[in-house]
C-alpha cells in the first residue's frame, strides 16, 4: 500500500511516542525525518537507530535535509510559540504541506478525529488542541448532541513524569485552547480547562474528570450517547474508557451557581470519569496523556492521507 512521508518537529516524548506509533501501525504514513534542537535528545538517537533520517538544527535544518522535498506531512510536537514560526517558515517554502499542530497553538481548526476529524480532511493545519481536550471534548459533545449544554468543566490529571519541557511550557495555552475547544467543539455555551501535573510516586495513569450542565434531558439517553462516544475513541486509543458509572443530578429550577455568567440554573448536571492508559509505546502506560495526543494526531493525519491516496495501492 502506498505511503505518504511524514516529519516530526520535536524529539521529546510526544514526538518520541508518534514515531513509534507511525512505524509500528502506520496504514498510509511512512517516518521520513526526525527534527530536534538538542543533539544528545533520546529521541534523535532513537530514530537514527531506526534508519530515520535527523537534524538537531530544528525546522531550518528539516528544510535542508534531501528528504524535505518528498515530505506531505509534518508532525509538529513542539511548542505553541515555536509552531508559528515553524508553520510560517515551512509554508514559505512548501505552501501545501500538512501540518498536523500537536501544541496549542491553535493557527489551525481545532481538531477532535471522532467529533470533527471528516470535517478538516482538507485542511493544511490542524490543530489536535491538548491531551485534556482529546480526552475530554468528546464526552462533552456525547452530551451536547442529546440537550444543550450551558457550561462544561475539565479537569485532566497527568503524572508529572510523563510531562515534558514542551508540554511544560504551554500550560496556559492549555488552559486557554480547552477552554475555547470546548465551546467550539463540544458544543458548551461556556467552557473551563484546568490540567494538574501529579508529582505521585509511583506515577498515576491519567485520570480525567467531566462535569456538565444541560437543560433537562433524559438520563438514560444521555448516558447511551457517552457510552457509544467512549466505544468511538477507544477504538483508536485503546486505553481510553470510563473509569465509572456516569452520574447524574437533577438541579432544581432557581438554583443560584458560583459559575461566572451562568447565574441560576436548572436542568441535568452530568458527571463523567475517565481513564486514559497508555501503551507505553515510549513511557510506560501511565502516560496516556501521550498516548491520546499521539494517536488522535496519527488518526487525522491517516485519514487525511487516505483521502489524498484514494484508492492507490
Amino acid at each position: 500500500m502506498k505511503k505518504l512521508k511524514v516529519a516530526i518537529i520535536g524529539s521529546g516524548n510526544i514526538g518520541t511516542d508518534l514515531m513509534i506509533k507511525i512505524m509500528r501501525h502506520g496504514k498510509r504514513l511512512e517516518m521520513a525525518a526526525m527534527v530536534g534542537i538538542d543533539p544528545n535528545s533520546d529521541g534523535l538517537a532513537r530514530a537514527a537507530r531506526l534508519g530515520i533520517a535527523t537534524t538537531h538544527q530544528g525546522v531550518v535544518g528539516l528544510t535542508q535535509m534531501d528528504v524535505f522535498k518528498d515530505i506531505d506531512f509534518v508532525f509538529d510536537a513542539t511548542s505553541a510559540s515555536a509552531h508559528v514560526k515553524n508553520d510560517a517558515l515551512l509554508r514559505s517554502i512548501k505552501p501545501g504541506i500538512r501540518l498536523i499542530d500537536l501544541t496549542p497553538a491553535a493557527i489551525g481548526p481545532y481538531c477532535v478525529p471522532v467529533v470533527n476529524g471528516a470535517e478538516h480532511v482538507d485542511k493544511l493545519n490542524v490543530n489536535m488542541v491538548t491531551c485534556g481536550g482529546q480526552a475530554t471534548i468528546p464526552m462533552v459533545a456525547a452530551v451536547s448532541r442529546v440537550a444543550k449544554v450551558h457550561y462544561a468543566e475539565i479537569i485532566a490529571s497527568i503524572a508529572s513524569k510523563s510531562a515534558g519541557p514542551g508540554t511544560r511550557a504551554n500550560i496556559d495555552e492549555f488552559t486557554e485552547t480547552t477552554s475555547k475547544a470546548i465551546e467550539v467543539i463540544g458544543g458548551a455555551a461556556k467552557g473551563k480547562a484546568i490540567i494538574i501535573m501529579n508529582p505521585a510516586e509511583p506515577p498515576l495513569i491519567m485520570r480525567d474528570t467531566v462535569f456538565v450542565l444541560s437543560e433537562a434531558a433524559d438520563q438514560a439517553v444521555v448516558q447511551a450517547s457517552i457510552l457509544a462516544m467512549e466505544q468511538a475513541v477507544n477504538a483508536y486509543v485503546p486505553g481510553y474508557r470510563l473509569k465509572q458509572r456516569v452520574q447524574f443530578d437533577v438541579i432544581p429550577e432557581d438554583t443560584p451557581l458560583n459559575i461566572p455568567g451562568l447565574g441560576r440554573f436548572c436542568g441535568l448536571k452530568t458527571s463523567i470519569f475517565l481513564e486514559v492508559e497508555g501503551a507505553a509505546h515510549y513511557l510506560p502506560a501511565y502516560a496516556g496523556n501521550l498516548d491520546i495526543m499521539t494517536s488522535a494526531g496519527m488518526a487525522t493525519a491517516e485519514r487525511m492521507a487516505e483521502g489524498m491516496l484514494g484508492g492507490e495501492a
